[in-house]
């Protein structure tokens, strides 16, 4: 009865972020796989230990880069760090844009319905889902964390600015403007001096699609809300929208000088669309995934030319990913070990290698060969965007005031 009860909590999360997305049947079967994969065959409460080994649950989703990190350094976790033969983490990862919203509806719909002993040991956020959560359930529904319990946290200096005292920060990311070190030489780094750059360069500078990928929302977000007061940032106040008139009016002034196809300013799909112009001469900079230009500079996919710098007095978003432990999970202490091995020098490593990671330790017994510009990303200075349903209106705004100016 326990089980059914589970699954019925999960599949009403699941719905409800179904309803939200849209009637789509691709939403529907991935809505309905995640319910069944959260739900599981039994569960934490009726589960038992394998021997010695206390088995637990980890929830994260993400792009698959992010997938293949997270299998990389569970794997580790469970044979090779400190923790190996007494803890043992499953991996429960859903691919953004299939299920990622069933993860948080499903832990939010157990929290309220009062569900205990359940599979959510410890979940990965991004600062925008993190901040959704916390909207819902209150920054309570996580253990407050003992730093006693996670020792390599103490040389962290990073904190996110949502339950600060509830979740572990372990990696940032952020966009940052990728550049052809050959062709610009005097590289902007405030948003006056990238504006006239890309007035003085006509053509050489992208930007994609706002919708299609992060690094397009970020430019696009953050050309409005310089406009706006620091608190809208983190609002989904549909109030905002009445502010965002001088930001797109900037952008409208941008958009004569963006990249031109055919003598039409071009807009590229995704954020490896900008990157692919970038890499062929097309343009000379864009904004992008820090990690993302890092490593496929390293496996040699783009030129080693193309270096990346952060602008110091409006940066473009970025955010921490962090860990939290719901106080309606099973496994507590398990949790806390693996809270501590992702803030290790052995976790951090693997991530600068694997995924191109910020990381958050201090990197001076640390290898960056091929990653060095890590070293000059400043994490204190990232700013973090979520707007929640704006998101949506902006880009339709965007799509009818800029997209269409031909």
């Amino acid at each position: 009865m326990k089980n059914k009860k589970m699954i019925s909590v999960l599949m009403t999360g699941v719905l409800a972020a179904g309803m939200l997305a849209g009637c789509g049947s691709s939403s529907s079967t991935a809505a309905s796989t995640a319910a069944s994969t959260a739900a599981g065959e039994s569960t934490a409460a009726e589960a038992t230990a394998s021997g010695d080994v206390e088995e637990f649950n980890l929830w994260a989703t993400g792009s698959d880069n992010v997938r293949a990190i997270f299998e990389t350094l569970t794997e580790d976790f469970n044979n090779n760090s400190e923790y190996a033969g007494k803890y043992k983490v499953n991996l429960n990862f859903l691919l953004s844009g299939t299920g990622a919203a069933s993860m948080t509806d499903g832990l939010v719909a157990a929290y309220k319905a009062n569900q205990t002993n359940t599979e959510y040991d410890i979940v990965d956020f991004s600062g925008d889902d993190l901040s959704k959560v916390v909207g819902q359930i209150g920054e309570e529904s996580f253990v407050k964390l003992d730093d006693s319990k996670i020792p390599n946290n103490a040389s962290i200096a990073a904190e996110s600015s949502v339950a600060t005292d509830y979740v572990q920060p372990y990696r940032g990311t952020t966009v940052v403007l990728a550049y052809d070190s050959e062709k610009v030489t005097n590289v902007p780094t405030t948003w006056d001096e990238l504006t006239q750059w890309i007035k003085d360069n006509p053509g050489r500078f992208a930007y994609n699609q706002p919708g299609t990928g992060g690094a397009g929302d970020s430019f696009a977000r953050t050309s409005v809300y310089n406009f706006l007061p620091t608190e809208a940032f983190t609002s989904d106040d549909a109030s905002w929208e009445d502010q965002w008139d001088e930001g797109f009016a900037y952008l409208a002034e941008l958009h004569p000088f963006m990249y031109q196809s055919g003598g039409s300013v071009v807009y590229p799909a995704k954020n490896q669309g900008t990157l692919d112009l970038l890499n062929q001469g097309e343009i000379d900079m864009c904004p992008n995934w820090a990690d993302m230009v890092l490593s496929q500079r390293a496996s040699g996919e783009i030129k080693d030319t193309i270096k990346i710098t952060q602008i110091t007095d409006l940066p473009l978003t970025g955010s921490l990913q962090t860990l939290a432990i719901p106080t309606i999970g099973s496994h507590e202490e398990a949790a806390y070990a693996f809270m501590n091995y992702m803030v290790s020098e052995q976790a951090q490593q693997i991530m600068v290698e694997q995924m191109a990671a910020i990381p958050l330790i201090d990197t001076t017994n640390m290898d960056l060969a091929g990653y060095e510009d890590l070293e000059n990303l400043d994490v204190s200075n990232f700013r973090i965007q979520s707007i929640g349903d704006l998101s949506t209106d902006f880009n339709e705004k965007w799509d009818n005031e800029i997209a269409t100016l031909g």
